[in-house]
């Protein structure tokens, strides 16, 4: 994970902005997601990684969505949690 740093903004469904930084892109079965984990610390000082799809707008435009199956959010984050693994080892 040796790529630059990116940072995001992204708004809730209640319309506050959380900013994230992108800490990793992977693609499983064609699919492409980000890796963000939030600027801001959580409730107890812990930082929990999000995982959204990247996918595209009506317009073509790249949009963060998120991953609705359990089955496939599973898929990602064993396939992302095998990758920090491996670097680690």
């Amino acid at each position: 994970m040796n790529h630059e740093e990116e940072t995001l903004t992204l708004t809730d469904e209640e319309g506050n902005e959380h900013e994230f930084s992108v800490i990793d892109i992977i693609e499983v079965d064609g699919s492409e997601y980000a890796i963000l984990l939030p600027l801001e610390e959580g409730e107890e000082g812990e930082e929990e990684a999000v995982i959204l799809k990247i996918g595209n707008d009506e317009d073509g435009n790249e949009i963060l969505v998120d991953i609705e199956d359990d089955e496939e959010w599973e898929k990602v984050a064993d396939t992302w949690a095998s990758m920090i693994e491996d670097e680690e080892a």
